[in-house]
């Protein structure tokens, strides 16, 4: 189990509060489909997906970008157990959609870019190693049924 300060879950909490979903969710899950290519597999019912312009403008993106973050919030009202939370979405993307794990791990970065550029100097090194924590353990537990 993971242990949290009162820091971590306060400006975990707070990033929630202030994240607009619809901006940054689209925003973050265009910007993986395009710096990591190969990562558009997953996609293949969302249509066009052959440039970047396509893939910004692409509203099946914008809406599973979107469903993404209100995932995240998820683990952020639960963050005492965040792999039951996470249990039937970690058999779903291993078992059925068969999804690489390691790219959690690379939509949790484009995520994170998205923030920092949003937050600016709001994003401190205290406020990022929190972040970062928490996108951790959840992609951990995104992860627990391929182990």
């Amino acid at each position: 189990m993971v242990q949290w300060t009162d820091f971590e879950r306060v400006t975990i909490q707070s990033v929630f509060e202030k994240m607009d979903y619809d901006d940054v969710g689209p925003a973050a899950l265009s910007r993986c489909l395009v710096v990591y290519p190969w990562t558009q597999r997953y996609f293949g019912n969302f249509g066009n997906l052959y440039n970047a312009a396509a893939i910004q403008g692409n509203p099946m993106v914008a809406a599973h970008g979107k469903t993404v973050l209100r995932g995240l919030d998820r683990a952020v009202k639960n963050m005492d157990d965040i792999k039951a939370t996470y249990a039937e979405l970690s058999v779903l993307h291993s078992e059925k959609l068969r999804v690489d794990p390691d790219n959690f791990r690379l939509l949790g970065d484009c995520l994170t870019v998205v923030l920092a550029s949003q937050m600016r100097r709001g994003f401190t090194p205290d406020v990022q190693a929190a972040w970062q924590k928490f996108l951790t353990v959840v992609i951990s537990a995104l992860g627990r049924q391929y182990n």
